[in-house]
């Protein structure tokens, strides 16, 4: 283990043997820290955080904090971060609240660039990119593989499907289905990323089932459930339909338009 001498890590908190803390961070009594993370200066850690393998966390963040929450009353609440994950400078994530599941998510190979805020009770996938600013309000999903571009700020209790992606500013405030381009404000449907399935690869095949569900949602003139029912039947022959199932599942708040 190497934590900086002027670090100050409460002797309750569990740190693997390899982990490295930086100058001057503070690492609260509730933590856990998992083998092969690196956190870096002036970083503070509190609340029941757990931190999984071989993350790296930069300057000025500040990890399981209160929620920005009037209703948090201080219960036990939990902020998880799982392996592999990059966490850029002046990043905010907050423990989750007793109205919620409890706890805030953060999951594997995420790549989340500076001042990027992580509300109470986020669930965020795996292998998503979060650009500088963009900002989730409260008890947002995210899915796998999603992109927010820069400055990107998301209503609370917003669902982002799988393999999603938004453009820079784009203002949130509802729903955005898997493998859609959002934009603007409000954001408004703009395609799918076809070049971006291409590259995690998805077949020809694939991504034309995938333009096809895009055209029933948006182009075809069907209501959302017809919409929904055709989707959900094609997803059984084609497993990359998959994420519209789940996000179905989720979404309460109506899709962009």
């Amino acid at each position: 283990m190497a934590i900086h001498p002027t670090a100050i890590v409460d002797p309750k908190a569990r740190i693997a043997s390899d982990v490295e803390i930086g100058a001057y961070s503070i690492v609260g009594p509730n933590v856990s820290i998992d083998s092969g993370t690196w956190i870096g200066p002036h970083v503070v850690i509190e609340g029941h955080t757990s931190i999984g393998k071989n993350n790296r966390v930069f300057q000025f963040c500040s990890l399981g904090a209160a929620p920005q929450d009037k209703k948090y009353a201080g219960e036990p609440t939990r902020l998880e971060i799982g392996d592999n994950n990059t966490i850029r400078e002046f990043c905010t994530f907050n423990v989750g609240t007793a109205q919620d599941v409890g706890v805030t998510r953060l999951g594997n190979d995420n790549w989340v660039m500076a001042y990027v805020h992580m509300a109470h009770d986020c669930q965020v996938g795996n292998h998503t990119i979060f650009a500088n600013n963009a900002t989730l309000a409260g008890h947002v999903h995210v899915g796998d593989w999603v992109i927010l571009g820069g400055f990107t700020s998301v209503h609370q209790f917003t669902v982002i499907g799988d393999h999603a992606m938004t453009a820079f500013s784009s203002a949130v405030a509802q729903d955005v289905p898997p493998f859609v381009m959002a934009a603007g404000n409000r954001a408004k449907p703009a395609g799918i990323n076809a070049e971006g399935l291409k590259r995690r690869g998805f077949s020809p095949e694939a991504i034309r089932a995938v333009k096809n569900a895009y055209k029933a949602i948006y182009r075809q003139g069907l209501s959302y459930e017809d919409a929904r029912a055709r989707i959900e039947d094609e997803a059984t022959r084609v497993p990359e339909l998959a994420p519209f199932t789940r996000f179905f599942a989720l979404s309460e708040r109506g899709i962009i338009r």
